[in-house]
């Protein structure tokens, strides 16, 4: 099992995947339905218009910048009008568009939207990690921790602790991310990431 050491390497891994193989996947599950019940054309449709939304979304994405408010406006567009991998992976992009320009109220609604069209456990966990930093950063430690706990799956075991941490010591609970976080370091994770959380761990005694 593939192990990341932040939600940027996961986001890209994901991109990649969908977007190499995406179309085959698609392809392959409605040609399965076609076969089951002779809905040909709408197969044919139906991967028609994965292949353009997958071209769609890549070229949107790879055209939008926050100093150029129309191509916010369309990725918005593209989100709303496909609820499915690449609408969910537009409002992911969205989302860290306004994470970065520090509008957490608009970044969380777009993780919502992007969780609502999410159909992978990978994306979702993506999804529900970064909603949970972005409620933090909200002073939301409460809805932080209960969103960390949909996240499930051993390669997300020390993002997910380093994350329960920070929630509980913004609660003010010391004691209760010192145990978040040396749970993280029983985890199989970089080397990195394990370091990062002995630090955090360090300090709370400094």
């Amino acid at each position: 099992m593939e192990v990341f050491e932040n939600e940027n390497d996961q986001v890209d891994a994901l991109k990649r995947f969908f977007a190499e193989n995406g179309k085959a996947l698609i392809v392959g599950v409605v040609l399965g339905i076609g076969a089951l019940v002779g809905w040909r054309y709408w197969g044919n449709q139906q991967i028609a218009n994965a292949g353009a939304a997958s071209l769609s979304y890549q070229t949107l994405s790879s055209e939008v910048q926050t100093d150029k408010p129309q191509t916010l406006e369309a990725l918005q567009k593209f989100a709303e009008d496909n609820n499915n991998i690449y609408g969910s992976l537009a409002s992911l992009e969205l989302a860290q568009q306004y994470a970065d320009k520090n509008e957490l109220d608009k970044a969380a609604s777009q993780l919502q939207s992007s969780l609502a069209s999410a159909k992978d456990a990978n994306l979702q966990a993506l999804i529900d990690l970064r909603l949970a930093r972005v409620q933090i950063q909200q002073k939301q430690s409460d809805a932080a921790l209960k969103t960390l706990d949909n996240i499930k799956g051993e390669s997300w075991a020390a993002l997910v602790a380093d994350l329960r941490g920070e929630a509980l010591l913004s609660k003010g609970d010391k004691q209760g991310a010192r145990d978040a976080w040396s749970q993280g370091l029983l985890s199989k994770s970089s080397p990195a990431l394990i370091e990062m959380l002995q630090i955090k761990i360090n300090n709370l005694s400094s």
